[in-house]
């Protein structure tokens, strides 16, 4: 199993942050255009809970977020090779091209800065978009992180997706094309979702060759209609996996992914204010070290994973 953290050193030579940026965009999805709630599990922040202040520049977001990380920073400079610029909150191919060039090389321009990796929608992605991400993409490493979620029609209808998978298949073909590589998000717990239905939209995102995965344990937060749906839903009809539950669903998950794919995140942490369920979550510490050590034991992960 390659790790983030395996990859970004194999390939740039020691240790990455990642600098959660704030575009300022919108979504389809909240803009009137598909809809004007958002997906379901969507928080206020569009997902970029931890992205600064979109008033702020991207050059004044870099260095806000590079004074916070400054103390983590390894004390033998030559272990560090600096940062991804990650453009996390909303849809971040949401705009017009000339804006998405100017937030987009402000932040290649970063000395530092070694790579770019965007968070979008399949269904904002313009042929004029991808041949500006394919330049970039020929000036530092472009990472395109799509929010797929599921391939089940049914689910991605109750979470108010608002694409078919048929255009998540084009974007990750169209970008491919162009040799960008695709980071694909995929949420597992999802109300009425089987375990059969997980494996489904694991094997499907991997069969499409993408260059890594993100596995999302569904949490529920404050102010999103998800959580009104938890409140009124019968244990029967929605409840959060457990830890152990969650666990034994990527110990048999994990060994259907390529060895050659990145696994980005094996589960995520919501902003503790907002963490409504499932609170075992919250404890990101415990979480990663029980998820480490319960790995290791099914020999799927390394100690340094």
């Amino acid at each position: 199993m390659i790790t983030a953290n395996d990859y970004y050193r194999n390939r740039f030579g020691g240790k990455v942050y990642r600098i959660s940026l704030n575009g300022g965009m919108s979504c389809p999805n909240r803009d009137g255009t598909l809809d004007t709630r958002g997906c379901i599990f969507c928080s206020k922040g569009g997902s970029g809970d931890f992205a600064a202040s979109a008033s702020l520049s991207v050059t004044e977001q870099l260095v806000q977020a590079k004074q916070k990380i400054a103390a983590k920073l390894p004390k033998n400079k030559s272990r560090f090779a600096g940062y991804i610029a990650y453009f996390q909150a909303f849809t971040n191919t949401y705009a017009p091209v000339s804006y998405l060039r100017q937030i987009f090389t402000e932040a290649v321009s970063d000395p530092e800065v070694v790579g770019l990796s965007i968070a979008t929608r399949p269904d904002c992605l313009s042929p004029e978009c991808v041949l500006l991400l394919s330049e970039l993409n020929r000036i530092k490493p472009v990472y395109v992180e799509l929010g797929l979620q599921t391939i089940h029609k049914s689910s991605a209808e109750f979470i108010r997706r608002g694409y078919p998978l048929e255009v998540y298949d084009d974007a990750v073909s169209r970008l491919q094309s162009h040799g960008i590589l695709v980071i694909t998000h995929v949420i597992l717990g999802l109300p009425k979702e089987s375990y059969a239905d997980m494996v489904a939209t694991v094997t499907h995102v991997v069969n499409a060759g993408v260059h890594g995965i993100k596995l999302q344990l569904l949490h529920v937060l404050k102010d999103t209609d998800l959580a009104d749906y938890y409140r009124s839903a019968p244990a029967s009809e929605f409840s959060c996996m457990s830890l152990d539950a969650y666990i034994s669903v990527l110990q048999n998950l994990l060994p259907l992914i390529p060895e050659e794919t990145v696994i980005y995140r094996l589960t995520g942490d919501g902003p503790k204010h907002s963490l409504i369920a499932p609170l075992w979550s919250g404890d990101k510490k415990n979480v990663l070290n029980t998820l480490h050590r319960q790995l290791e034991r099914s020999f799927l992960c390394n100690p340094k994973c």
